[in-house]
This record gives structure tokens, C-alpha cells and sequence, in this order.
């Protein structure tokens, strides 16, 4: 099947509602009031009530994590760093520029470079996470051990002045993670993670679980993808698309994907798409 006609159905589905819901009201916001800004605006959505900002439909985005320091002068609305290796002062010198600042963290695997490393009981841990060296998954069914870490690690990024969190890796119950996690204990982990981001004032974003998204897309503030152009499941994202939030998605220079055509396919879509390295350096290629 063609790009084209395998897109079509998504295409009909989504473009029309994604633009109608950009509203104040649009479907699915958290339960604390926040407002989706006007088209005016493609990156800012604030309350008074609840102060986190959400990435609107259309945000333009940069994805660094190697390769410091970070390259300030990205023409991006907003650029997502690692919680770690990303200092106040970047923070504060992004934020001048008019930026927002999204802050990564592995929320279900452990890595053995991290500065809260030691602080994991043993028994979370679990199996090798293939291809990632230092790498291991988390029993995220043990919410009561991983709670204090986590809660630790959110905290941190809104001390540093963070303004969103991705959580990576949270959808362990398809992996080989060592631990029989089932569906409905990664969407109650995952749950768990939105509740405290809120709490603490970030925006959060559902990071790949296409298979969940439906069922979350109520608990996350917008989502991020990675080669879903290239392993077809972009559709699953059409719940965040229809309920006027932000899909912000990364294709790979590793896989050999066709960029032009996934921008040609997602954007209209709503997809706020870009090319990396794998290593996620500060290069990128956009489709405008």
C-alpha cells in the first residue's frame, strides 16, 4: 500500500477535529484547568489556576542530549534536555530566548551513569535493556520503592525551571523487561507519573505506548513519538490529534526513512515532525 493511501483514513480523521479542538475547551485536559492558546501563539498554554505550559498543535521542537553544551540558537518554540546534564543557567538563558524547556528522564529503566544510581532497591531492577549499555529495566509495578526516586527526579526539574517532563520507557509491559507487567499496571504506573508532574506544576507527555494512548490521552498533556512514520503506527496518536494536543515526533537518520514524505504525510496530520541522529545531538533536519 502507498504512503499516500495508507494515510488517507488518518488524514480524513484527524485534520478537522485537530483544528477544531484547539480551544480553550479542548478535549481531554487534565482535570486542573489549562487553556490551549490561540493559533497566534503556537507555544504557550498557561493557566493562572494551574501555571504548567502545554505545547500546542503546530509547537516547533529540539531534541538534545548529547554533544554539550547545548546549542542555544536553535530555532525551535521549544527544546527538550536531559534532566541531569542540563544546568539552571541553560534553563534560564533558553527562557530568555523565548523558549520553553522540556526535561527527559528515564521513568522505567535504571542507568548505571546516573547520579541516583545507588538509590534504586535491587529488586526493581530487571533485565539488560538491549542496546543500551548501563541500562536496565525497572519493575514498575513496585510504585511504592520507585516513588521517592521518581517524585526526586520530578522535583529536580521543576527546581532547575523546567516547564514539561518526558518520561522515557514507559512501556515496559511490551518489552522483556524481566518482570511480568501487565497493561493495566504500566497505565497505573503511567497515571501515577502524570498525577505528580501536575502536582508539581509540568506538563507531561505520553512518550511512544501507542498501544495505550487512547486510555491516556486524558492523564498527558501531549505525546512524543519516535520512527512511527517508519514502523506505521502514527495512527495511534490520532486520540491526542483529535483532542487538539500536541504530537511532537522524531524520525531517524538510522533507519533509512523517506523524511520528505513523512513530512508531507504527518504535518498536515498535526505531527510536529523532525530528522535526528540517533544520538540525539544537536543536529536536526525540519520539514520547513
Amino acid at each position: 500500500m502507498s504512503g499516500q493511501a495508507r494515510w488517507l483514513p488518518l488524514l480524513t480523521l484527524i485534520i478537522l477535529p485537530a483544528v477544531q479542538s484547539c480551544r480553550a475547551d479542548a478535549v481531554g485536559v487534565p482535570p486542573s484547568p489549562s487553556v490551549v492558546p490561540p493559533a497566534s501563539s503556537p507555544i504557550a498554554s498557561q493557566s493562572a489556576a494551574t501555571a504548567y505550559w502545554i505545547p500546542s498543535p503546530g509547537t516547533t521542537w529540539q531534541w538534545q542530549l548529547t554533544e554539550l553544551p547545548v546549542d542555544l540558537t536553535v530555532e525551535a518554540d521549544a527544546i527538550d534536555l536531559d534532566l541531569f546534564d542540563t544546568n539552571p543557567e541553560t534553563i534560564t538563558a533558553l527562557h530568555a530566548a523565548g523558549k520553553k524547556v522540556i526535561c527527559y528522564i528515564s521513568a522505567g529503566s535504571w542507568e548505571d551513569w546516573r547520579p541516583d544510581a545507588a538509590t534504586f532497591p535491587r529488586d526493581v531492577i530487571g533485565k539488560d535493556y538491549e542496546g543500551w549499555p548501563g541500562e536496565r529495566w525497572l519493575d514498575i509495578r513496585q510504585i511504592d520503592l520507585l516513588a521517592s526516586i521518581m517524585s526526586a527526579r520530578l522535583s529536580l526539574c521543576r527546581e532547575k525551571g523546567f516547564d514539561a517532563v518526558e518520561p522515557d520507557n514507559i512501556d515496559g509491559y511490551t518489552n522483556d523487561t524481566g518482570f511480568a507487567i501487565t497493561y493495566e499496571e504500566q497505565l497505573r504506573y503511567n497515571r501515577w507519573l502524570a498525577g505528580e508532574a501536575h502536582a508539581l506544576g509540568l506538563s507531561i507527555g505520553l512518550k511512544n505506548d501507542p498501544e495505550q494512548a487512547a486510555e491516556l490521552v486524558a492523564d498527558f498533556d501531549w505525546s512524543l513519538t519516535e520512527d512511527c512514520f517508519d514502523q506505521g503506527w502514527c495512527d495511534s496518536l490520532a486520540p491526542f490529534l483529535e483532542a487538539g494536543k500536541a504530537v511532537l515526533a522524531a524520525e531517524y537518520t538510522d533507519t533509512g526513512v523517506d523524511f520528505e514524505e513523512a513530512c508531507a504525510e504527518l504535518e498536515p496530520a498535526g505531527f510536529s515532525l523532525i530528522l535526528k541522529d540517533r544520538a540525539l545531538s544537536a543536529w536536526q533536519e525540519t520539514c520547513r
